[in-house]
């Protein structure tokens, strides 16, 4: 799930980043595998703090005919950046663009509105897209979580993308599908994405920064 995440970055930083002239042309790559980094750790700083929730109501608002509804604070890209979560990446990339690529403040915030949630926006529909198998809330979440595994039921089916499924728009739900305890889930989730980054601690960045990288290198 990961390399779906990253060739959405690809596809929208065609426009927003490439073939910006704000952003030149030997940062490209850099950006883009930067904007890519931003939305994996912020889930994964998400995960790791207990917030497995805000990262449902994120998805769980999207629309499955890829239409304008895609988030739950509201509708399309506009909706997205209303959301807290987004509003932490978008800060957080701005920041990056400015310290590291020298662009100016407007610059930095004009390419950060325009790839993270152009991104999000299209992760999310692709997540939520029932006709394509190869994304779903556990493939994505398994990616942050150190070993790459999709978090599954004993069963084999799509745990967390079954709870997805379950919602058709806000509120919450105390447990899922054979009875699950969401607060159980939440709290495995938070260990496996604190033992993730502490292994990326550890390592210099870890696995997934050099998938990452090795994406736009």
């Amino acid at each position: 799930m990961i390399d779906q995440l990253l060739n959405i970055v690809k596809q929208f930083g065609q426009e927003s980043i490439v073939d910006n002239p704000e952003v030149p042309n030997k940062d490209n790559q850099n950006v883009m595998a930067d904007a890519s980094q931003t939305i994996a750790h912020g889930f994964q700083n998400i995960l790791a703090g207990g917030g497995f929730q805000n990262i449902l109501d994120l998805f769980k608002g999207a629309d499955n005919n890829n239409q304008q509804q895609s988030s739950s604070s509201g509708g399309g890209i506009a909706g997205l950046l209303k959301n807290p979560i987004v509003n932490m990446m978008v800060g957080y990339f701005i920041s990056k663009l400015v310290s590291k690529y020298k662009m100016s403040p407007s610059s930095a915030s004009s390419v950060a509105n325009s790839i993270i949630p152009s991104a999000l926006n299209g992760l999310i529909q692709q997540v939520n897209d029932p006709n394509n198998g190869g994304a779903t809330l556990d493939s994505l979440i398994g990616s942050l979580t150190g070993d790459g595994q999709e978090a599954q039921s004993n069963g084999g089916s799509s745990q967390l993308q079954d709870i997805l499924n379950s919602f058709t728009g806000g509120g919450g739900a105390n447990t899922g599908g054979g009875g699950l305890n969401i607060q159980d889930l939440i709290g495995s989730l938070t260990n496996q994405a604190q033992n993730s980054m502490e292994n990326r601690s550890s390592e210099g960045g870890g696995g997934l920064l050099n998938v990452i990288k090795g994406f736009f290198n």
